[in-house]
């Protein structure tokens, strides 16, 4: 396809769509190119197995909780202007942003990121994630190659060192506290070719 006028024409919104995300119109071309290439049927919308086709996901052991991130409250299809606020998540955080005093969270900070982190475990959205929760994204990545004791035992320890209010679980503020250290903005970014 390619970057030009009439791809740009019939991106509903663009403008603030870059000034929302932070993508540069080229960015949004390029999405808008991958967009269409997922949506082989062309109507304008994805759904659930349009993602499953795409081969990283397929073999990623979470690919199908990053599916559903994709599409929340139980929505069904997601149009381009949503594809692109989600990816724009995993855009690299600016290093110099001028930030007005009153406006909202960048889309691609480093609250938004563990948001998105958050969710992945936290699949009944109590805002929590649960000892069970937990495991089951441990067994998820580590497969068989680890006993299910070691898995309890390294669950035990993680909610133990990250849960600060006793209650067996850990929060969203436990959650972030517990990554201060680590360097969220790097490892949750995607680099969109220019």
């Amino acid at each position: 396809m390619g970057c030009n006028a009439s791809t740009l024409a019939k991106i509903h919104n663009l403008d603030e769509l870059i000034l929302e995300t932070g993508f540069s119109s080229s960015h949004i071309c390029r999405l808008y190119d991958r967009f269409h290439a997922l949506d082989k049927d062309d109507k304008g919308s994805l759904n659930r197995s349009d993602f499953q086709n795409i081969s990283e996901l397929a073999v990623n052991p979470l690919g199908d909780r990053i599916i559903n991130a994709f599409f929340p409250d139980g929505m069904d299809l997601i149009d381009f202007n949503s594809f692109v606020r989600i990816l724009a998540r995993f855009r690299p955080v600016d290093q110099n942003p001028k930030k007005e005093p009153n406006a909202p969270e960048p889309i691609n900070s480093r609250v938004n990121k563990l948001k998105f982190a958050f969710q992945l475990y936290d699949q009944d959205k109590d805002g929590k994630i649960s000892k069970s929760e937990l495991l089951q994204v441990l067994r998820m990545m580590v497969g068989v190659q680890v006993t299910e004791e070691q898995l309890e035992s390294i669950t035990d320890r993680t909610i133990q060192e990250a849960d600060l209010d006793g209650d067996d679980a850990i929060s969203f503020e436990e959650f972030k506290k517990s990554l201060d250290k680590v360097d969220i903005e790097h490892k949750m970014s995607i680099r969109f070719l220019r």
